[in-house]
């Protein structure tokens, strides 16, 4: 059975920072494409962030890209999203997905991403 956990949301002032954790078990994160979505009260949830396991390459919103980085640690079966310079904007239950094969980024598709966790909030506000 596959689980992913989000930790690390929280209340932050703009321009401050964050570290989202995504915890991994029943997966193999290092063979699985795996990314940060998001969605904001009242919006479509959007992609993040996003490694995939085919060709190597993450893919950043435009909205987040110079902010907001992803990163892997195969070893540790998890996966972060560290959040710089945060905007009020950023405002958003964050989840973790992981898909065997594609990052869904293409907004209506996300939900094609085989797997999800529950999500955890960050608020920017001052």
């Amino acid at each position: 059975q596959v689980q992913l956990v989000e930790s690390g949301g929280g209340l932050v002032q703009p321009g401050g920072s964050l570290r989202l954790s995504c915890a991994a078990s029943g997966l193999t994160l290092e063979s699985s494409a795996i990314g940060w979505f998001r969605q904001a009260p009242g919006k479509e949830r959007e992609a993040v962030s996003c490694m995939s396991s085919v060709d190597g390459s993450t893919y950043y919103a435009d909205s987040v890209k110079g902010r907001f980085a992803i990163l892997k640690d195969n070893a540790k079966n998890a996966v972060y999203l560290q959040m710089d310079s945060l905007k009020p904007e950023d405002t958003a239950v964050y989840y973790c997905a992981a898909d065997e094969y594609l990052c869904a980024v293409v907004p209506g598709t996300t939900y094609l991403m085989d797997y999800w966790g529950k999500g955890t909030l960050v608020t920017v506000s001052s």
